[in-house]
């Protein structure tokens, strides 16, 4: 998945502005963060610690919880490996979470 994928499906999402810089755009609903791109190959994104096991589980190898984030409603999608599908699904996770 692209960076550019990621930002036209974050924007898709009633509500969803993008902010942030050139280098590091994020995406936001009601000044929540849903998603940020760290770097073109890694997106940050926000998702409820009861799904994030299940999300993990279900796409292997496109996403990881380093340590910093281990304690926070985050996972990193490594976009090079990642199932379209499942980096969608983890954005729209973020989503629900953030515009309530």
């Amino acid at each position: 998945m692209t960076p550019e994928e990621v930002g036209r499906y974050a924007e898709s999402l009633p509500g969803v502005k993008r902010k942030g810089t050139e280098a590091r755009p994020a995406w936001y609903v009601r000044d929540r963060l849903v998603v940020r791109l760290d770097d073109p190959r890694t997106a940050v994104i926000r998702v409820p610690l009861a799904r994030r096991e299940s999300l993990l589980d279900s796409y292997p190898g496109s996403f990881g919880v380093p340590p910093r984030m281990e304690a926070h409603h985050k996972v990193e999608a490594y976009l090079d490996d990642a199932d379209p599908a499942g980096v969608r699904a983890a954005i729209e996770l973020a989503w629900e979470m953030q515009r309530r």
